[in-house]
């Protein structure tokens, strides 16, 4: 498997910037879980973060026939600040809330000897996020960021726009803001 910021995935964003739709299934497979996670935590919603996981992919096809995708910029920071919008947008034009997901939704995603284990994952994400909403936006955003989708101080930086030094203080308040939720 190819890793984010690797040789080799410059070596997919080169094909990418040509338009081969290989590397783009290829740099899909590479992303697809870690984006669906980032917005998941985001909404809380599996089926709205499935939709939106679709719009972003296809967003970002679409700036590549654009030719608009910035060559300065790190991919894995672009994808996410790309999804950061998007769920932004998201809430700006939903007026409502989604809840919890249901269990014909945990079904669907479950093959027929794991949906106890599936619907563990869930409970546990689903306990994770009534915490993790507890915390301000920007604190709950960074330690998914950083923890969840493990993305480095810089990537972070990148695409909350702050400074590395704004970031590593941000982390460090929002965990222990955490800490103290889970006392």
């Amino acid at each position: 498997m190819i890793k984010p910021g690797s040789f080799q995935e410059k070596i997919l964003i080169g094909r990418l910037r040509m338009k081969d739709k290989d590397a783009f299934g290829e740099l899909y497979d590479i992303y697809i879980d870690k984006i669906y996670r980032f917005v998941y935590f985001k909404v809380s919603s599996s089926a709205e973060a499935e939709d939106l996981t679709s719009q972003i992919f296809l967003k970002v096809w679409q700036l590549i026939l654009d030719n608009k995708i910035k060559t300065g910029q790190s991919f894995q920071a672009f994808l996410y600040t790309l999804a950061r919008n998007t769920v932004i947008d998201f809430y700006r034009h939903s007026r409502k809330e989604k809840g919890d997901i249901s269990l014909e939704e945990a079904a669907d995603i479950s093959a027929a000897g794991e949906i106890e284990k599936e619907i563990d994952i869930k409970i546990e994400m689903e306990r994770l996020s009534l915490k993790l909403k507890k915390l301000k936006s920007e604190y709950r955003e960074a330690l998914v960021l950083h923890y969840i989708n493990e993305l480095s101080i810089k990537e972070i930086a990148e695409i909350l726009n702050k400074k590395r030094g704004a970031v590593r203080v941000l982390l460090h308040r929002a965990v222990n803001s955490l800490k103290e939720i889970l006392k």
